[in-house]
């Protein structure tokens, strides 16, 4: 079956009642192929007169090609766009609901959301898994395309273009979440033989006592996520995300927005900068990977303990300077 039809059939299953963002294959294919023709039609008019590599530069398309007229790249990104917004919002909530305690977690245990044995809840995140990787591929798929009819690599730039852009599905901080998650429920009690697995191949390693995440998520697909922060040279601890999707101990992070943890990162400034893409605005958003948070505390126990020890003095220490500076203010001093 080719991967259009098979996508467009996965994404009529799982939308149902409410409807999914995706890509729209099909109609981006519609245009390439409009884009085709015009290629062909060109080099035909122009005949024995002109050859070949005169017809169609290969670094530049046809001239009033439609494709690159403004209706492919933009209808894409909008269309990728929306497909990580939604992973990322749903993967949020659903390690939120499994990170829950007291009151609210009775109340979705009320709600039969977790069945008692968490079934449900890893379906939940097996299928935005599966949600994830067929959007990459299509994504992908569709761009090998665009490049193969137009002798180019603007699909190659424009994969660039979406990471940098932090649309590229595969590079959100949610997936590195859901891929602990799974580690952790794979570890824990509460997991069986019979409950379904998120991801096949998944592990956290230790080289030279760096620790990373590593996933085969399809024969051409591996994830292997580096969980060292790159400021303290640490494995990351309390790890925060920014918005540009690169990770930070959460101490380091604050260091790094000049803002101590009292005030916290929504306290930083717009014009900070991320330490290694330097990308301005990306500490008021930043979101704790709690998962990751527990993964790392189970699976390093005596450097994390260490590290709390020495954190917890920096802490009480700034929350002490900070009370003090609240003090002189209030009295005038």
């Amino acid at each position: 079956m080719k991967f259009c039809k098979k996508y467009e059939e996965y994404m009529q299953g799982v939308q149902g009642k409410n409807k999914l963002p995706g890509v729209g294959f099909k109609k981006l294919k519609k245009i390439l192929k409009r884009c085709r023709r015009q290629i062909d039609y060109g080099r035909n008019d122009v005949g024995d007169q002109t050859n070949e590599s005169e017809t169609h530069d290969s670094s530049n398309c046809p001239q009033h090609c439609p494709v690159c007229d403004g209706t492919f790249f933009p209808a894409l990104l909008e269309e990728m766009s929306a497909v990580v917004g939604f992973f990322n919002e749903s993967a949020q909530k659903l390690l939120e609901l499994h990170l829950s305690s007291g009151f609210g977690k009775c109340l979705m245990w009320f709600k039969e959301k977790l069945q008692g044995n968490h079934v449900a809840l890893i379906q939940d995140g097996r299928n935005l898994v599966t949600y994830a990787i067929i959007n990459a591929v299509a994504m992908r798929k569709i761009l090998k395309k665009y490049d193969k009819i137009h002798y180019s690599k603007q699909g190659q730039a424009f994969k660039s273009q979406a990471q940098s852009m932090h649309i590229e599905i595969l590079q959100s901080p949610w997936l590195c979440e859901l891929m602990a998650f799974h580690i952790n429920l794979r570890e824990s009690k509460v997991n069986s033989r019979d409950t379904p697995a998120l991801f096949e191949g998944c592990s956290l390693a230790f080289a030279d006592g760096k620790p990373s995440l590593s996933c085969r998520l399809l024969d051409s697909v591996k994830l292997d996520i580096d969980l060292t922060c790159a400021i303290c040279l640490e494995t990351l601890f309390d790890p925060v995300s920014l918005t540009c999707g690169h990770m930070f101990c959460y101490i380091c992070a604050c260091r790094a927005a000049s803002v101590t943890i009292v005030d916290g990162l929504r306290a930083a400034s717009p014009k900070k900068k991320c330490p290694i893409c330097r990308e301005e605005g990306v500490y008021e958003a930043a979101a704790h990977l709690e998962e990751l948070h527990v993964l790392l505390n189970r699976s390093c126990p005596e450097y994390w303990e260490e590290r709390r020890k020495s954190e917890k003095r920096e802490r009480v220490q700034q929350a002490k300077e900070h009370w003090e500076s609240q003090c002189r203010l209030f009295m005038g001093i």
